[in-house]
């Protein structure tokens, strides 16, 4: 993307996809989890525990995720926060100047 084009990205469509993104590794892996365990719940007749199991291993997977999908977008944030600092440093300097 030229920086033209990022100007011409309306100020909440980041946050929507952020939004997005982590929702979605909330509700997926619950959803596979459920699924894939009442079925091996049935299979092996061990109702609910291997139901319980899946969905203790997606709660985990949920969490690792969103921390390191946060920990990406504080990367990201920072570095757009230093970007933004540094210009307007050297304005800043040649004004003076």
């Amino acid at each position: 993307m030229s920086s033209e084009e990022k100007t011409k990205i309306p100020w909440w469509q980041p946050g929507l996809v952020l939004f997005t993104r982590l929702s979605a590794w909330i509700a997926i892996p619950v959803i596979i989890a459920v699924v894939v365990g009442k079925y091996l719940d049935r299979v092996f007749n061990s109702q609910p525990w291997i139901l319980l199991a899946s969905v203790s291993i997606s709660f985990v997977i949920s969490i690792v995720m969103l921390v390191r999908i946060g920990l990406k977008e504080m990367n990201f944030a920072e570095k757009q926060n230093n970007n933004q600092d540094t210009n307007s440093k050297k304005q800043t300097i040649t004004k003076k100047q």
